[in-house]
């Protein structure tokens, strides 16, 4: 699936209303461009109107600093809500003018020109563009970034029928190995919180996570254990088995400089580094938090600290996904939202889509005037493409060299192999073959511009009328995007995506100008 990535960050010593948005990744080589700008004052005040109207449990003011004057950013038959209206109408307005100043003032110039092209690759290829936004400006965190939109009547960036939205950060630990999961297993700990009665919540989220709508056989098993008010070591030993999958926090949250604290208990509270850690450890893919401010920062004297959300905290240590709430979520909407989720998730969508379909079942219910549908906020690591479990039909990339007894002679051999003189030749595992710079890879190339994991090789291994089909593919993994294949318009780069291998296609990892490397399948 094309992917377009997107930064936004303030620019130092230049004043405080100035930024610089650029693309990070995209899906073809001329896409990579910058656009320095001016915050205007408009979204301060239209931010300043949202607070007010929907963030009255719990307010965050946290605002950029802007120095401009002050203006009305509203038309003037929408300045406030006429005396004695209900406010349907008014905050219907101001979610749609806040959305389109957010996307007009991000998508300008060259800016929408690769967001336009991008979305014409995927088109092209008969799939969705996988959009993701990197805020690296702490005050900017806060914003319904979801809720952007281009024209009224349009639909928001988060809820597009052709885009997956989700944001992200590129200052990140290594994604670790991730194995292959025909099944969700999902931890359920609800911790303190005077507002639950655990027990009742508990059996609540249970059927919310495992409820299968008619017992279709098109979903995949899922599995929910549960802990009450664990304490950090009883919440460490069960994951510590390595069983899940899923981490699903219920209970009392505050933001804290360390990743927020979650309260297992009255006096034992948790914060993300310490979780991140476990986390990370035991290969979970998805932690989601039905917790106040898991996707907010901390802040001091309204000025947010960089890095202190939750969810930026385990995107940062290397958890694959996690999704938290932008502002407090009523049971009822969190409940509706989960219990959709978690079937998107078990009828094998990956996270992004799964949580888009659920946005749009929290509209649905909830309209689209009130702010449940632009609550759930979705991290997702940069080299995650948001596959949690994978379909039986599909095949599993990851098969044991045992797994299918006798076949291995009747099956042709892939290799890499140097073009240099007296270059080697590496043997392709029937599984992953892990490529990159340090010794714990299985090709190991040791080249300064060759990243500590570079790339992987693996194959999918599918039985058709009785004929068992290998095909590899190539996935980059590398820091900078410098993995490369020869096409027919000279070397491209492959952009961590994944890409088939057809025998004799040339590669290079690293630099463009280092060594080739040529992928081989005998008597092909």
């Amino acid at each position: 699936m094309p992917s377009l990535n997107l930064a936004i960050a303030r620019l130092l010593n230049t004043g405080t209303d100035n930024f610089a948005i650029w693309v990070v990744k995209a899906p073809y080589p001329s896409g990579y461009v910058l656009r320095d700008c001016v915050w205007p004052i408009e979204l301060t005040q239209l931010w300043h109107e949202w607070q007010q109207m929907f963030a009255g449990h719990g307010r965050l003011d946290i605002s950029p600093n802007s120095t401009s004057q002050k203006s009305n950013p509203f038309p003037i038959d929408w300045i406030s809500p006429p005396s004695g209206q209900p406010t349907g109408p008014y905050s219907s307005r101001l979610m749609q003018y806040l959305g389109m100043n957010l996307w007009r003032w991000v998508f300008d110039g060259q800016i929408l020109g690769s967001l336009e092209r991008s979305r014409g690759i995927a088109m092209g290829q008969h799939t969705r563009l996988r959009f993701r936004l990197e805020i690296r400006d702490p005050d900017l965190i806060a914003f319904p970034w979801e809720i952007m939109q281009r024209e009224p009547g349009q639909s928001a960036m988060s809820l597009s029928q052709d885009l997956l939205f989700s944001r992200t950060s590129t200052e990140v630990e290594p994604l670790p190995h991730l194995r292959t999961d025909q099944a969700l297993s999902i931890l359920l700990v609800l911790g303190h919180d005077d507002k639950l009665q655990l027990e009742q919540e508990g059996a609540i989220l249970q059927q919310a996570l495992a409820d299968t709508p008619g017992n279709s056989q098109r979903y995949a098993p899922c599995v929910v254990n549960q802990l009450i008010q664990p304490t950090p070591q009883q919440l460490i030993d069960e994951l510590e088995t390595k069983e899940y999958n899923v981490f699903f926090y219920a209970g009392h949250g505050l933001p804290d400089p360390d990743g927020g604290l979650l309260f297992l208990r009255p006096d034992m509270p948790l914060n993300g580094i310490e979780l991140a850690q476990v986390l990370t450890r035991t290969g979970v893919k998805l932690a989601v938090f039905n917790a106040c401010w898991g996707a907010q920062p901390a802040a001091i004297n309204h000025q947010a600290i960089p890095a202190s959300s939750l969810a930026e905290v385990l995107i940062r240590h290397g958890v694959p996904a996690v999704l938290g709430m932008r502002d407090e979520i009523a049971d009822h909407e969190s409940h509706s939202f989960i219990q959709a989720f978690t079937e998107a998730l078990r009828s094998h969508k990956p996270i992004d889509e799964a949580v888009a379909q659920a946005r749009q079942e929290l509209l649905t219910l909830y309209k689209f005037n009130q702010p449940a549908w632009t609550l759930p906020v979705l991290y997702l690591h940069p080299d995650f493409n948001g596959e949690l479990i994978k379909n039986l039909d599909e095949g599993i990339t990851e098969l044991p060299d045992t797994a299918i007894p006798d076949v291995g002679s009747s099956l042709p051999i892939a290799s890499l192999r140097s073009l240099t003189p007296k270059g080697k030749t590496w043997l392709l595992r029937y599984g992953v073959t892990r490529i990159g710079r340090t010794k714990d890879n299985d090709i190991v190339i040791p080249e300064p511009s060759v990243s500590k994991r570079h790339a992987e090789i693996f194959c999918r291994n599918t039985l058709t009328d009785a004929t068992l089909m290998r095909t590899y593919y190539l996935q980059d993994f590398s820091t900078y995007g410098t993995t490369w294949f020869l096409g027919p318009n000279g070397w491209q780069q492959i952009l961590r995506e994944e890409v088939p291998l057809k025998s004799g296609m040339q590669l290079k990892f690293g630099s463009a100008r280092g060594e080739t490397w040529e992928f081989v399948i005998e008597d092909s």
